[in-house]
């Protein structure tokens, strides 16, 4: 379990590292800057690891219950956790790589994530997070309601997401200036050049298949998750009860930080930064959000936005598009409407200078 779990994760942290897999960042510029290549990116990862564990499915190496939708908690969890990443400059899993990096903001962003979480799952708030879930509904797999083959959604998912990679990568290329490269060979191409988001997103979905039997391997019947296994850690240090908390998905989150942190050491990005004293706040309310939010809504952007879109859930997909609107609903308020504030000043203080 210690094994495979770091060994995950590590592969995990490593990966999204270098690629700058940021999902935050992704769903804002959707909106911003109207930049779509990560959600395409992310389509990738699910469609990969959509492939691979229906194949494990089949082959009777894994087994998966899609199970009950509590469809009210998704929704206001979901669009609470979009909210709670943009404020925290990260989703879940970049919080806890890029506090391997040393930024002290995403410990602090990861320190509320952590506290909220545990709260929300054991602690005082444990009835708010079992309140909504009684509204549910009795089948969460969307073959299952259309009574269809789950591998016609998949061939439709990969279909959809060759045709929007395809066009993107189609399009004319723009120059970045670059510096000349200060190494050679392998250390070149793995801590120096800029990965590119759509090989990033493979690697991404590969690690989300191999996550399933491993997990399952020491009984824990999942794939990739960072909301419980974080407020786990948490738990595990206030209580100390490791037959009940420590289990292959805190080996994972560890590991992710482990991996995070070598890939930032090699590629000689990693260095301690404190935010200001605003960003810090905003950072720890972020994570506090983000902990109410995908404890309510039964997963962060992997949970659900990774994994349960994958499994071909309800859950999974109309927690993303909540996700994103979340995203947007913040973007809005802390980027585009302060910009749209400060150009219209700036036109009437010109318009004032030049009358």
């Amino acid at each position: 379990m210690i094994l495979t779990g770091l060994l995950c994760g590590a592969l995990l942290g490593f990966v999204i590292q270098r690629g700058r897999f940021c999902l935050t960042g992704g769903f804002r510029d959707m909106y911003i800057a109207k930049d779509n290549r990560m959600l395409y990116a992310l389509l990738i990862a699910i469609a990969i690891q959509s492939v691979g564990v229906y194949a494990l499915i089949e082959t009777g190496v894994i087994e998966y219950s899609a199970g009950q939708i509590p469809w009210v908690a998704t929704i206001i969890g979901a669009y609470v956790f979009g909210i709670g990443i943009v404020l925290a400059g990260g989703c879940a899993t970049g919080t806890w790589y890029r506090a391997g990096e040393g930024l002290i903001g995403s410990w602090i962003a990861l320190a509320g994530y952590m506290l909220m979480s545990a709260v929300m799952k054991t602690g005082a708030l444990k009835p708010v997070n079992s309140s909504l879930k009684d509204t549910a509904v009795t089948n969460n797999s969307i073959p299952d309601t259309f009574g269809l083959n789950v591998w016609l959604f998949i061939a439709l998912l990969v279909v959809i997401t060759l045709f929007f990679v395809i066009r993107t990568l189609r399009k004319p290329k723009v120059k970045i200036p670059s510096l000349p490269p200060k190494r050679q060979g392998l250390a070149h191409l793995l801590f120096e050049k800029r990965w590119h988001p759509f090989f990033t997103a493979i690697l991404v979905g590969l690690i989300a298949i191999l996550a399933w039997p491993l997990s399952e391997a020491t009984g824990r019947n999942s794939g990739l998750g960072i909301t419980t296994p974080s407020a786990n850690v948490l738990q595990y240090l206030v209580t100390g009860d490791d037959s009940k908390y420590i289990n292959w998905g805190v080996f994972l989150v560890l590991g992710i930080l482990l991996g995070s942190f070598i890939a930032a050491k090699a590629s000689r990005e990693f260095r301690f930064r404190v935010p200001d004293a605003k960003t810090a706040v905003s950072s720890f309310f972020g994570g506090i959000l983000m902990g109410f939010g995908a404890s309510w809504a039964g997963g962060c952007t992997i949970g659900n936005g990774l994994v349960q879109t994958a499994m071909m859930t309800w859950q999974g997909w109309i927690a993303l598009a909540f996700m994103i609107l979340g995203t947007w609903t913040a973007s809005y308020f802390m980027f585009v409407r302060p910009r749209a504030r400060a150009a219209k000043q700036r036109a009437a203080t010109l318009q004032a200078t030049t009358a």
